[in-house]
């Protein structure tokens, strides 16, 4: 290997040196004599008749080629190794450059999904879809009792303890009302002065609504639909009574309700005749009784339900009329959670 170092660096020395040497035919011996700076600008030119010997070019020890050609291929590592390193920098900036534009994607596409679960306080609820009671803790922050609260309404009335309640006292009275239809049902304001009496309490009847199918359950059982009259004490308690509406016999008060409809969602009509609720009352006085809520949003606990055991009809055209504006407008059944329920003997 030395060798052919050597051979190949005297080759390009010898080769080097034979290209400045001038051709004999271009040597004019005048001129030599009239410039000698020119010989002693090239030291290997010499006069006509010197020894070969003289005019040779010095040749590198095969030691100096060898450590001339490793400084080289050195040299050359050391540029390759510095242009790796630089592409791993520049690759290593990139994968970091990636990961944290990866890591922003998921921050905001998690900030997204945590404000979307987010509770807007909306307004609007129904009983079926998005917007339906699953969610409708989700729609308002106000409502999260909906969905978090332990004695919800309606149950299913069932294993209620047998005991002699005392009978609730009513003191309805023909009165003016006013009726809309409020997007959820057909709503029934009536004039103060109607009250019901139990447990030492008074309650005023504030207004009535309807529900189909009827929300409670009797032991499993419900019925075609139901009206839910609310009360309120002078301390804001509420009292629900809830009367179980099956097919028979045409119910005057609600022919009346029927009949004063208005005639678009969301207004209100106030007819000029009076509303006996005394006409939507059983004959028979006995009952369920139970700590419930509100049965529709913002479903506010701390209700006494007052459930009467006897139905009472509606003819199938004042059933069907219903189920034209409102085929579906009732909450599921909800968990007892081992509330008491209480059952006239």
């Amino acid at each position: 290997m030395r060798n052919l170092i050597a051979l190949f660096a005297l080759s390009l020395v010898t080769a080097l040196a034979n290209a400045n040497e001038p051709s004999p035919k271009t040597i004019k011996p005048a001129a030599e004599t009239a410039k000698p700076a020119i010989a002693s600008i090239r030291p290997n030119l010499k006069p006509a008749g010197a020894p070969a010997a003289a005019t040779a070019a010095p040749q590198k020890s095969e030691d100096e080629a060898e450590v001339d050609l490793s400084v080289r291929i050195a040299e050359k590592l050391a540029e390759l190794r510095a242009k790796q390193s630089l592409r791993a920098e520049e690759a290593a900036r990139a994968r970091k450059a990636l990961d944290a534009r990866r890591k922003k994607e998921a921050a905001m596409v998690a900030a997204v999904a945590v404000e979307a679960a987010r509770p807007k306080n909306g307004t609007h609820w129904s009983y079926e879809g998005e917007f339906g009671p699953e969610n409708w803790s989700k729609i308002n922050t106000a409502w999260a009792a909906c969905n978090t609260g332990s004695r919800q309404s309606p149950i299913d009335l069932r294993d209620g303890i047998k005991v002699d309640l005392e009978q609730v006292a009513f003191d309805y009275h023909p009165s003016s009302f006013n009726e809309i239809d409020n997007g959820h049902t057909v709503q029934v304001n009536v004039a103060g002065g109607n009250f019901l009496t139990v447990g030492g309490t008074t309650y005023e009847l504030q207004q009535f609504h309807f529900h189909r199918p009827g929300e409670e359950r009797i032991n499993g059982r419900g019925t075609e639909m139901v009206v839910h009259m609310v009360h309120k004490s002078y301390d804001n308690k509420i009292a629900v009574l809830a009367v179980l509406l099956e097919r028979g016999e045409a119910n005057s008060l609600i022919q009346t309700v029927w009949n004063n409809l208005p005639l678009e969602k969301l207004t209100t009509v106030t007819p000029s005749i009076v509303l006996d609720v005394n006409e939507i009352l059983p004959a028979r006085r006995d009952y369920f009784t139970y700590m419930g809520s509100l049965s529709e949003p913002p479903c506010t606990e701390n209700v006494l339900w007052i459930v009467m055991k006897q139905p009472m009809t509606a003819s199938p055209q004042q059933m069907a009329l219903f189920s034209r504006l409102y085929p579906f407008n009732a909450r599921p059944v909800q968990q007892s959670n081992g509330r008491m329920v209480k059952e006239s003997m």
